[in-house]
């Protein structure tokens, strides 16, 4: 007979073997904290818990192991995970989920009688988090691997990266009370970090009394330290003077205490954050969070990329141990960070070639002096011994000479957005400067505002045409609308892939990828975060995808293009219709009864349908037909709201770019378009409605006007497939008569044209149809 016991010894001879890392404790702890919160624990509800073991780490106290044992196999783990009585796994994921609301949490199940035969299931449960998750496969670890693991675990950054987040708006608040300008608040912070660094200054920085000694302390200490690290005499200077206004702040050099509590509270907070997360542009995650309110940043056209962006930049290019990476617009160094995050991981401890990637392989131009000391700070606390970075325009034909001799075979850049369209420079000359540098058969990423891939005229199109006579467009990936929605930027953009130095050819396909949706969510004060801890799994596809070139309907597609072309997924790929269900024409159906109840253009609504004979939903079969094939496209008269009102109210909808209540805004007494059309909003995202009634409209409303017999039944199943087209359009690229007018649908078809007669009775047999 199978003996708990036994299973119990294997674990307790495990963790035995590492006294000097864990303590550990059977049944109970000597622990109050952890004694509390196993007070309501019991497996059976309603008492105490008592885990067969709690391990406690003598390095990390927050991060504690909880043990469940079973002695036969069959009794790991149940389907649902809440027989806690009868599972190993189950338990210990019960005693977790009460530890974790003070600690991290690694609960482990264990069942079996020998090492042969054992079973080993693994969970994260961090502090605060709904759900655990599965991790460190199948076999009991020692104490430093289950550590190191914790520790650099997605989940485990996300944490981190939120606390980082929220200390970052708490010190942005103290540094604004003690009234240190916004542009020198991420400046001070590098200060700091690039003088903790410094074994001296670490040791002495508390036992200055007066602040301005300390204040003098710190900037001269910063520039012994860049120094000693090799920087020009001129770049020097530069920081110098960029750094000394710490000298001359009223708060930091006269207020008593200023100063130290700051060194303290970034010590413990940031350094902490950045020693665990070694290659992360915490300096670049500051300067967002402290310029969001200031804005200061978006007239200088300072656009700094997401980190998770900057990672995916590094795995789409694939760059490795032998890469020299290049950016012309380096901003805070953290395109190069996460270069340098994959290059010393593929260097796989190679000391002598981690020394040369940091020193010889990474390099960066940044025009704007604040932002060069942000940049330099940066490098060197990633131990970027001689922080290959460049104050001046990448423009600049020496500059350009200098990096050539560097060899460069991969560029990345965020170029400066255009804000005054007349004085800027594109953002297609910075590329093509980061291209010109490049290496023959070299990689340039950069990601450009969507109007750069859309435009058919002017010097964006002729910018597009030089691209394709030297270069060779490998790939445009759509952006998600509001990445850059933690700095305050309403741009929308894409992500260029070039080969340098290879003219476009002729036939060549460019993949073209859907990247919208990165499984980030925006959350009051916290900004746009990966809260469901999506994101690992959806850049694995979105790299997947682009290296393999693969297609799929409402994601990617491969299309010859030319200049005057859209580069951009939108205007080529095929919408996945497998998605389409009934519930999208319900949807659209009770949508429209609800618009004639609420506006007593009926007087109820039933979920009833005309006729309760179910008619399959086949998409496979449908035929493409052109949008201009099937209706005339044209624009309504703009009526200005005002002038409706001097009509006064009536029977007649106003047709506006909304898209509840069917697009109206109200009913008057006048009217200019005729009815039994299909309305569209051509200001952003092409809604579509069905106008039973003569309407009038405001600016930006398309009329389709049918060119079959169309009614009401036929109007809503057309409207909800043209409205599964909307994710092609945004504030970069809109809903136009032009685009329209090249757009295709599938329908239903027989004898090659739409099968009208099985759209009407397609909506006839759906509910809330007899509403309508």
């Amino acid at each position: 007979m199978a003996n708990e016991r036994i299973t119990e010894d294997i674990v307790r001879k495990h963790f035995h073997s590492y006294p000097d890392e864990c303590t550990i404790e059977e049944q109970k702890s000597l622990n109050p904290k952890i004694d509390k919160l196993l007070k309501n624990a019991s497996k059976k509800g309603g008492g105490k818990g008592y885990p067969e073991f709690i391990i406690s780490l003598k390095n990390n106290p927050d991060f504690i192991i909880v043990v469940e044992c079973k002695a036969n196999i069959v009794r790991q783990q149940s389907s649902t995970l809440d027989q806690y009585d009868e599972y190993a796994v189950d338990g210990a994921l019960l005693y977790a989920s009460f530890l974790s609301k003070e600690y991290d949490v690694l609960a482990i199940g264990v069942s079996g009688q020998n090492l042969r035969e054992i079973k080993v299931s693994h969970y994260l449960y961090l502090k605060g988090e709904k759900k655990p998750v599965r991790y460190f496969g199948d076999k009991l670890l020692d104490i430093e691997s289950y550590i190191n693991g914790y520790l650099k675990s997605p989940e485990k950054f996300r944490q981190d990266y939120n606390t980082l987040r929220d200390f970052s708006r708490e010190l942005n608040v103290e540094l604004h009370h003690h009234k240190i300008p916004e542009k020198d608040r991420a400046l001070l912070i590098s200060s700091i970090l690039i003088a903790l660094e410094h074994k001296a200054f670490r040791k002495a920085y508390k036992e200055y009394e007066k602040p301005e000694e300390l204040a003098k302390f710190l900037v001269e200490t910063i520039s012994n330290v860049l120094r000693e690290a090799g920087l020009l005499e001129k770049n020097l200077k530069n920081l110098d003077i960029q750094f000394n206004f710490i000298r001359t702040d009223t708060s930091l050099s006269t207020k008593q205490d200023v100063l130290r509590n700051l060194i303290d509270t970034i010590d413990e907070n940031i350094n902490k954050f950045r020693k665990t997360h070694e290659y992360f542009d915490v300096l670049g995650q500051l300067y967002i969070e402290f310029l969001h309110y200031a804005n200061s940043d978006k007239g200088l056209g300072i656009v700094l990329t997401p980190p998770h962006i900057t990672e995916l930049f590094a795995e789409l290019t694939q760059v490795n141990k032998n890469s020299i990476v290049y950016d012309n617009c380096v901003g805070t160094g953290g395109f190069l960070i996460s270069a340098m995050k994959r290059m010393i991981e593929d260097a796989k401890g190679d000391h002598e070639k981690i020394k040369e990637i940091k020193n010889n392989q990474l390099f960066g131009v940044e025009y704007q002096s604040h932002i060069f000391a942000l940049t330099v700070s940066n490098m060197y606390i990633h131990q970027d011994g001689k922080t290959n970075i460049i104050n001046g325009n990448c423009f600049d034909e020496e500059i350009m000479r200098v990096i050539k001799t560097k060899n460069p075979t991969v560029g990345f850049l965020n170029p400066p957005y255009k804000g005054d369209k007349k004085k800027d420079i594109d953002e297609l000359e910075f590329v093509l400067n980061n291209l010109e540098v490049l290496q023959p058969g070299g990689t340039c990423i950069a990601i450009v505002p969507m109007q750069c891939a859309l435009a058919q005229k002017g010097e964006k199109y002729e910018l597009k045409k030089r691209l394709l006579e030297k270069h060779t467009l490998e790939a445009v990936l759509s952006m998600p609308n509001e990445l850059f929605f933690d700095s305050v930027i309403g741009v929308v953009t894409c992500v260029m892939i070039f080969t340098a130095h290879k003219p476009h050819p002729t036939n060549k396909e460019t993949y073209f990828g859907y990247y919208k949706d990165d499984g980030f969510v925006k959350r009051k004060t916290k900004g746009r975060i990966d809260a469901f801890g999506k994101w690992e799994g959806i850049k694995a596809e979105w790299v997947s995808s682009y290296i393999n070139k693969k297609v799929k309907p409402g994601f990617s597609v491969n299309k010859v293009i030319i200049a005057n072309d859209e580069w951009c997924a939108e205007s080529y790929m095929e919408t996945d219709y497998e998605k389409l269900n009934n519930s999208y024409f319900e949807e659209t159906i009770l949508n429209y009864s609800s618009f004639l109840f609420k506006n007593k253009l009926s007087y109820s609504v039933s979920n009833k349908a005309v006729d309760n004979k179910p008619i399959e939903l086949d998409t496979n079969n449908w035929q493409s037909f052109e949008l201009e094939e099937l209706f005339k496209i044209t624009g309504s008269k703009t009526t200005p709201l005002l002038e409706l009102e001097e009509y006064g109210t009536g029977k007649y909808p106003y047709v506006t770019t909304q898209a509840t209540n069917n697009g109206v805004e109200g009913f008057y007494d006048y009217y200019t378009e005729e009815g039994n059309v299909l309305a569209v909003d051509s200001a952003v995202l092409g809604y579509c409605s069905y106008q039973p009634l003569p309407f009038s409209a405001s600016d930006h409303v398309e009329k389709l006007i049918p060119k079959f017999s169309m009614n009401k039944h036929i109007a809503l199943f057309v409207s909800t497939i043209i409205n599964a087209e909307q994710y092609r359009y945004n504030y970069g690229r809109k809903c136009c008569q032009e685009r329209m007018r090249k757009a295709h649908i599938k329908l239903p078809s027989k004898n090659g044209v739409p099968d009208f007669e099985f759209m009407e009775n397609y909506i006839k047999s759906l509910p809330y149809s007899s509403s309508i």
